[in-house]
């Protein structure tokens, strides 16, 4: 089959792989859509927990094209989505719901073969059969609805809670949506594109900032009590530095974005103490796949306006190689 390959930081080639033969209780998914994801990106440049060589990809959807043994209530050809996750189900995070802190964690596309791929294998258990009417395009943002879900669970808005929220790429217009309806009462959203600014006021934000009219448009005078919540989806440390001047007494911050894992930030940790501060993670997907699929099955969160373009695979490493456009949302591999 042919697959997307990094064989090493900053070196990715298309070439052809063994075909992923499903394995007792796995099935082998003819991959159709998959959306490139800030961790890919930060697996290319080798700033992430994989290794190499790897088939990176996680955002994923398909058809069924192989049964494996012991498989039953599936159809070659059904059309699917599935859960990345490969949580090993024995160890103490796992038996107490934080299975994303699996002490075996693993994942497709970051520390086993992913879905940049014409077929990859996967346990039949986290299989999603996408509803009449879903798009190969929609299923592949399950993946990432579920690492909102995840977030939101993490965070849990109150109502009347005002939030700033710092980057309005694909995740940030999800989290928007999401915290839109949470019962958040004002919802800043600050990013360097006007035209990702605009999307987000039309989707739940109640106002949009330009990162270079910060100090003017959000001074101490105008905000003098900073925010109840603060979310950082940049993962830029410059940016999540700043954005600790924006929390309030009691805040809490929500760490989002993928940083490098050699990143650093400073904190004052006498405002940590002295503000009642809350901080928090968010990684990736805790059993939250389902709910994710049900979000956007029952039209609660609109995901089709955030795809910019759709490329193929050899597109791929162009992509990887050439300078982010500011205005870009999701891009998908169409396979």
């Amino acid at each position: 089959m042919k697959a997307l390959v990094i064989e090493e930081p900053r070196k990715a080639v298309v070439k052809q792989m063994p075909y992923p033969k499903p394995g007792p209780n796995e099935v082998t998914i003819k991959v159709n859509s998959v959306g490139i994801c800030g961790t890919d990106v930060h697996i290319f440049e080798g700033d992430f927990i994989s290794e190499y060589p790897i088939i990176p990809g996680h955002e994923f959807s398909g058809t069924i094209a192989e049964l494996g043994e012991g498989v039953t209530g599936w159809r070659i050809g059904d059309p699917v989505s599935a859960d990345p996750s490969l949580f090993c189900g024995s160890c103490q995070f796992c038996l107490t719901n934080r299975g994303n802190q699996c002490e075996n964690w693993g994942a497709l596309g970051n520390t086993t073969s992913g879905t940049m791929a014409e077929y990859v294998a996967v346990p039949v258990k986290n299989v999603v059969k996408m509803p009449e009417g879903m798009s190969f395009s929609q299923a592949a943002f399950i993946e990432p609805l579920a690492c909102v879900v995840h977030g939101m669970n993490r965070l849990q808005v109150k109502a009347g809670d005002r939030v700033i929220l710092f980057g309005a790429g694909a995740m940030g217009q999800q989290l928007v949506q999401a915290i839109a309806r949470s019962g958040a009462s004002e919802l800043v959203v600050v990013d360097v594109s006007q035209q990702k600014l605009d999307i987000a006021c039309k989707y739940g934000a109640t106002k949009g900032v330009l990162s270079r009219d910060l100090g003017e448009e959000l001074s101490k005078e105008k905000y003098p009590y900073g925010f109840d919540i603060v979310v950082d989806v940049t993962g830029i440390p410059a940016v999540i530095e700043q954005a600790f001047d924006y929390m309030g007494p009691t805040a809490k911050f929500l760490q989002f974005g993928v940083t490098s894992e050699n990143a650093k930030v400073q904190l004052s940790p006498f405002k940590l103490y002295n503000k009642d501060w809350t901080i928090i993670g968010s990684m990736a997907i805790n059993n939250t796949f389902i709910p994710a699929y049900h979000w956007l099955k029952d039209g609660r969160i609109e995901v089709n306006h955030l795809v910019s373009k759709q490329i193929t695979l050899e597109e791929t490493i162009d992509f990887f190689n050439s300078p982010r456009d500011p205005n870009h949302l999701k891009i998908q591999i169409k396979i």
